[in-house]
């Protein structure tokens, strides 16, 4: 261990809490501490130069959930399951926007679309049958209709007549939100170290010994906000999932605006800086996309370029400007785990792909397990 005096003294002596993973769960998570306990000392470890995983990879829907999505859900969890996660979704991007405000976070409430391929006749008649019946489910929480039928004006091809609209879908600058939660963690005295890896940690009576790269440190409580990574230290049932993502370059007179999901939410796209960013595609491959490794496969890129060229951007010209990809925390079951695993160690993680949705609330439930 090559660390000094002063590095021991105030980075790693008497740590009230230490959060592993600096992403939407964690900096919410320690933002949530430092209200309940203001005088405690929070430290909070990232294995990345950045926040690794997904929170600052993601396409930054703002979404909880398209038709065709719910509907599938609905065939592995009860309807009361489902509306439960709809309404943590929805409070959780509430309290994200209240945290952080919208001009932080680039809030734009365009609304969301979903689409559905010619091939995908079967689902578009079923989502169009039980658009009412979801409809009514939801009302509870958003006191109006959520969905509806809309005409195709983005003049895509190769798709059924009816877009599936919802009004309460809105996109943000991912980028923007992290440095706003980022800003305001330090400004509240909370210690954030990156490229600093758990290894193991080791329970005592009186707090958690914990082991990152070559020492060791006690702290009193020790919560993981690691989702995609969760499995590795914490033995939850909770899977990686690699999503792909591709950016076009700048697109003069782009004029596509909105948020957009295809197959159960498989593929996605939205606009960003006259571009398009389009993602997706693990239901390709679901067994070769359950890894923490950050990589493209020529698959699912392939299936990716198509959908460009085929459906979404069929008479424009364009260039592809960056692909890249994140891990995201999946599970046979979509609900969340926010547990506390031992006397002194806790964990919220598995946010089902929506982290930006749900992040800040299991954050917030994370740091009232804590007693």
């Amino acid at each position: 261990m090559n660390l000094s005096y002063w590095e021991l003294k105030h980075w790693f002596a008497q740590v009230d809490f230490t959060i592993v993973g600096s992403g939407i769960v964690g900096l919410h998570c320690a933002l949530a501490l430092r209200e309940r306990f203001p005088h405690s000392k929070i430290l909070i470890l990232e294995k990345g130069i950045l926040p690794q995983g997904a929170s600052t990879k993601n396409a930054g829907f703002a979404c909880f959930g398209s038709l065709s999505e719910i509907l599938d859900d609905l065939k592995s969890h009860s309807e009361e399951e489902v509306i439960q996660l709809i309404q943590k979704r929805w409070s959780g991007l509430q309290l994200l926007r209240k945290n952080l405000g919208d001009e932080a976070i680039d809030f734009k409430p365009y609304g969301g679309y979903e689409l559905f391929l010619k091939s995908d006749e079967p689902s578009y008649n079923d989502c169009l049958q039980r658009l009412p019946f979801i409809n009514d489910i939801l009302k509870p929480i958003f006191r109006n209709e959520v969905f509806s039928k809309e005409v195709d004006r983005f003049d895509f091809s190769g798709i059924q007549e009816y877009l599936i609209f919802n009004p309460y879908e809105a996109q943000i600058d991912t980028g923007k939100m992290m440095q706003a939660l980022l800003k305001k963690a330090i400004a509240n005295d909370i210690l954030i170290l990156n490229q600093v890896e758990v290894t193991a940690f080791q329970e005592k009576s009186d707090g958690v010994m914990v082991t990152a790269n070559d020492f060791s440190f006690a702290t009193r409580n020790l919560l993981f906000a690691t989702n995609g990574f969760a499995a590795e230290l914490t033995n939850n049932q909770v899977k990686p999932a690699r999503a792909q993502v591709l950016i076009t370059n700048p697109i003069p007179d782009l004029d596509i605006k909105g948020t957009f999901h295809l197959e159960q939410g498989y593929y996605y796209f939205r606009n960003i800086d006259n571009r398009i960013l389009l993602g997706g595609g693990r239901n390709l491959d679901f067994e070769g996309e359950t890894t923490t490794e950050f990589a493209q496969t020529e698959l699912i890129q392939q299936r990716l370029e198509a959908l460009l060229k085929e459906v979404i951007l069929p008479k424009t010209e364009y260039t592809i400007a960056h692909r890249w990809s994140g891990i995201m925390g999946m599970g046979s079951c979509k609900r969340p785990i926010v547990e506390q695993l031992s006397t002194h160690v806790y964990c919220g993680v598995r946010l089902g792909g929506m982290g930006v949705a749900i992040g800040s609330l299991i954050g917030q439930e994370l740091a009232d397990l804590v007693k």
